[in-house]
């Protein structure tokens, strides 16, 4: 069994029910990114599953120069602060420079560590040094076996509050492939597996420009990976996604979240009573 992780007072781990990690893929103003909150408030407290809430401040990893990257690290620290305060919600964001670990780490519950970032050693082991939460996100061109050598490298700072999120691999150009495989043998390592289902229906630069996605596939990965047993599941979500600012083709409408978490609840406690 893994280690049970305290975030507030979400546990995520051991023996506990899965929990959710959800929101827009990045702050696209004040007003529509505590709406979405609200609403993912109301939704899993009805169905009594944990929420952490989760957005980006600064997408530095777009595929574009034009593409919108969010309000940056001040402005959108301010709109996570508010959402922590006003809603009492643990938040979720990646961090992506050096410059900006200490200051995010005094807002944020949870640091993120993007899948591009996550074999950067000195980077790695900088943001484990703020003692918080830390959530790997693994590459999508490293085996999960590998995944130990980042688990080294955070704990060797002392810090043994870790999240690994897997996010599917490189399948050939512009294709993502989900291994339910990698959920199993990630949890052989002790700490809280998540699988983010909406980043693993990304099509990396399937547009040129920008990244495409198939969301319709979005419920069925989560029903698997729920099923094999992990801590947390990833969600993307957002009141419109053909109109989101980033990663729209890969993010799960609103209205279809509360069926959803609602089966994945059921799955989940067959899974953990069995």
């Amino acid at each position: 069994m893994n280690r049970e992780i305290k975030i507030q007072e979400v546990a995520i781990g051991g023996k506990n029910p899965f929990v959710l990690i959800a929101g827009p893929c990045v702050i696209e103003g004040r007003e529509e990114t505590l709406r979405i909150a609200e609403s993912l408030q109301e939704i899993t407290s009805a169905v009594s599953v944990p929420l952490i809430f989760k957005s980006s401040y600064d997408k530095a990893n777009r595929s574009s120069l034009k593409s919108f990257r969010g309000p940056g690290l001040e402005r959108g620290l301010e709109i996570l602060r508010e959402v922590r305060k006003r809603l009492n919600l643990p938040v979720l964001s990646d961090v992506h420079r050096f410059e900006e670990i200490q200051e995010a780490a005094s807002v944020l519950d949870v640091i993120q560590i993007p899948a591009f970032l996550c074999r950067q050693t000195d980077f790695v082991m900088e943001v484990a040094r703020t003692g918080k939460p830390v959530n790997v996100k693994k590459g999508p061109f490293i085996a999960p076996l590998e995944v130990k050598n980042i688990i080294d490298k955070i704990t060797s700072t002392g810090n043994q509050k870790i999240l690994i999120t897997e996010r599917g691999f490189t399948f050939g150009y512009n294709n993502l492939v989900a291994d339910m495989r990698s959920l199993v043998i990630l949890k052989q390592f002790g700490y809280p597996v998540v699988f983010d289902a909406t980043h693993s229906v990304q099509l990396p630069g399937g547009n040129t420009d920008s990244s495409g996605g198939e969301r319709e596939f979005i419920p069925p990965l989560s029903r698997a990976a729920v099923a094999v047993g992990v801590d947390a599941l990833f969600l993307e979500v957002h009141e419109k996604p053909d109109q989101a600012l980033c990663d729209g083709p890969n993010s799960l409408t609103l209205k279809e979240l509360p069926s959803l978490l609602s089966t994945l609840k059921e799955i989940d406690r067959i899974v953990k009573e069995g």
